[in-house]
This record gives structure tokens, sequence and C-alpha cells, in this order.
């Protein structure tokens, strides 16, 4: 049974290269494969515009980053795997949090903030070249998460403050309109390599020191052998500290060969010899992949239907979900309003959920109807996330998860009350 949603993304703004693959790539494919995690993968065309003018470009990655998943083994009938700008609820749903986002969060975004200091250091305006959508870009991520109530984000520690901004942020939907958004937690990737360029420093487009991950073989070879290395000729013991070879060549091989090579380095193993070995074990891994990644471009239609198809199990998801939400906050068909009183005394309130702590220092919840009666009562959770966990299912499952969660919840009410009471929020009127 799944029981834990991790999301991630890809921003289409470039060819992937052998540090997206160790860092980002093969850890969420391997991830994709857990069976009690239900996993959501997208490429984030959306973000792409923010900092890619070119729209042939952004194409061109979105073509590229797709095929190069599928190649590196994820499986789209076992995970949701989705163009960002298929969903439209999406920016919808951008909005709805827009309303409930203080600017001041904003403006404490790391983004924005490197952006302004960089024209305070320059003497220009503090907002020069800033646009609103690098402003807006947390609200786009919270919204990427909070469509799908992920529980984990897997991120690097960079991206660390638009995970705890997505919480506030759904934490202050929550607060005005009800519990209907799980406040997603940072899964920290302190494991995963950063991989060094052909420069020695951080592999990064921005630096133009990448190593494509489907270069061709040849291609492949020539830029190895480029990588820059010290002067100590053969025969002089070589440190693996600092050396960008040993990093790269450990990021793919066993830990036997691993120290396989330390060995060598220590025995005075030549440059050259060293690039050949790190060649030939980068390849041994790519190689068959780099096969499907180049029948796989050739079929563009053939990813188009993928991700058309991946699209279509996320809006299953997306669509009731935001109809829930439009419900939420007042976007109703006007003909419910003219059915109801004015008048307070004979106002028909809908089910809610409260959420709370005892003196015990755990945290409860309740379901009371529109009179205050107790429906449903939970045991204590430890933390206020599990809490917020379980209601977040039951409004999205209804009767269908009160088995699950039996352990956790004790009905005051008849079933029929509580089943009625629940379809109040998976059915919005």
């Amino acid at each position: 049974m799944k029981t834990q949603r991790v999301l991630t993304g890809i921003t289409t703004s470039g060819t992937p290269h052998l540090g997206n693959y160790v860092g980002a790539i093969r850890p969420t494919v391997r991830a994709s494969r857990l069976a009690e995690v239900e996993s959501f993968y997208f490429l984030a065309d959306y973000h792409a515009l923010i900092k890619v003018g070119e729209p042939a470009r952004v194409q061109r990655s979105t073509l590229e980053i797709a095929a190069t998943w599928l190649a590196c083994g994820l499986d789209p009938d076992k995970v949701t795997f989705y163009r960002q700008s298929d969903i439209p609820e999406i920016p919808e749903l951008t909005w709805l949090l827009t309303c409930v986002t203080g600017k001041g969060v904003l403006n404490r975004a790391h983004a924005y903030k490197a952006s302004v200091d960089k024209n305070n250091a320059a003497n220009a305006d503090p907002d020069a070249g800033v646009t609103a959508g690098l402003f807006m870009y947390p609200v786009l991520m919270a919204a990427d998460i909070l469509m799908f109530n992920a529980h984990q984000v897997p991120v690097g520690r960079d991206q660390i403050q638009h995970i705890e901004m997505a919480r506030d942020i759904a934490a202050s939907f929550n607060h005005l309109y009800g519990e209907h958004f799980t406040l997603p937690e940072a899964a920290i990737e302190d494991h995963v390599a950063t991989l060094p360029g052909l420069d020695g420093r951080k592999m990064s487009k921005s630096y133009d020191n990448t190593i494509p991950l489907f270069a061709p073989r040849d291609q492949l070879r020539k830029l190895i052998m480029g990588i820059v290395t010290d002067s100590r000729a053969p025969g002089e013991p070589k440190s693996t500290e600092g050396s960008a070879l040993f990093q790269l060549y450990q990021a793919f091989a066993s830990t036997e060969e691993t120290a396989a090579l330390a060995q060598a380095y220590a025995d005075g193993m030549a440059w050259g010899d060293a690039k050949q070995v790190l060649f030939e074990r980068l390849d041994q891994e790519i190689a068959p992949l780099r096969a499907v990644y180049d029948e796989l471009i050739q079929e563009p239609e053939r990813i188009e239907r993928t991700l058309k198809a991946g699209a279509e199990k996320a809006r299953a998801i997306a669509t009731p979900f935001t109809a829930r939400l439009r419900h939420a906050v007042g976007l109703r068909p006007l003909q419910a309003a003219a059915t109801r009183t004015t008048s307070k005394a004979n106002k028909i309130a809908a089910p809610t959920f409260k959420q709370y702590r005892e003196q015990d220092g755990l945290f409860y919840f309740k379901l009371i109807d529109a009179q205050g009666a107790l429906l449903l009562q939970s045991t204590g959770f430890a933390a206020p996330r599990d809490a917020a966990q379980a209601m977040a299912r039951l409004q999205r499952e209804g009767s269908a998860a009160l088995e699950a969660l039996a352990t956790h919840i004790a009905m005051q009410g008849n079933a029929a009350t509580v089943a009625a009471a629940l379809r109040s929020f998976a059915e919005p009127q």
C-alpha cells in the first residue's frame, strides 16, 4: 500500500549532464521503485520561462529531459510522470496561494535577495532586471507541491527555504479555509555527490564545464581526456584529495573499484591512464542508457503520448481537488447562494475539522457537524504534521480512509452521518 507521496521536478532549461544524473536522476529513479512510495515526476517548463527566453531551447530541453528520465529507467506506468504546463490547475492554484502569501515572505526568498544585492552592489535600481516571475517563483513551486499534497520533496540544501515557504503558504491557506493541504517536508539529499566539472569546479551550466550525460562515446572520451589535472608526472604518487578524476570515478564505481584506483594513484599512475580508466567506467554504465535515449529522442511523438497519459493521471487528482479548493474560497455556483437564508440563526453550517494540542503535548483532531456535535475523534499524534496528514486523507478519500485509519480515530456519530459529513469535503456543492 502506498503510504507516502514524493514529488520531484527538473527545470527544462538545458541538456542533462553527468551532475544531473548522479545528483537527481539516478537517485530519483531508484526511489520510484519503492513499494510504499507514490511518486510524482514532472518537467518544470513553467519554471524554465523565468530564466530562459529561448522558446526552442525550452522545447528541446523538455524533450531531452523526458527522454533522459525514461532512458534511465523511470516507468511511467508505476509513477505519475507529466509536464507541468499540461496541468492547468497548477497556475490556478498558484493564484489562490498568491492571495494568502505575504509579500514580506517573498522578499526574503534567496533568489530574489541575491538579485537585489547584486543590483545594489552595482549601484543600480534594486529591482533592475527582476521579473515578477522570479519574485513569484516560490509560490509556483508551492503550487507544484501542494497540488498533489506531497509528503516529501527531495532537494539539496539550497532549496530548503522553498519547502519551508510552501509549508508556510499551506498553513496560511488551511487557517483561512480549513485543512486542505498536507504540510510538505524537505528530504535532504546530503549523501548525493556534487560532481566536479571539466575545470575542477562544481559541474554547472553556469561555468560551461559540464559533460553531457549522453554525449557520443568519442565525444565523452575527448571531454574526459581534457579534464584539468596537476603537473605530477607518471611514477609520482598522486593524491585523491581534490582530484576531479577520482571524484567522478567514485560516483560511478563500487567500493572495491574505488579502493583499487586510490591504490593506483598512490603507486604513481599516469594521468592519461587514470582518464582512460574513468572513461571506461563511465561508458560501462552510460552506454546502455545512451542506446535507449538515442532511440527515444528520435521518437518525440512517443514521448509526447507518454507525457499526455501522465497528465491525465495527474489531472484525475488535480481537477477534483481544485474544485474543492474553489468551493472553499467561495468560487461557487450562484444558485447555491440563492437557496441559503441570510439569517445567522438559520444559517446551515458545514461539518468542520478542528486540530488542536492537548496538555499531554500530543496533537489531536476532531470532526464536528453543523450543530457542533462530535462525529470523529482522533487519538494523539506526536507531530502536528501527522495529524494534518490524517485529516487530509479523510478529506481526500472520505469513508474509504476510515478503515485504514481505524487505529487513529474513533467514530462518535453513526456511520451514515459520518460518511455524509466526509462526502461534503470530497464533493463541493
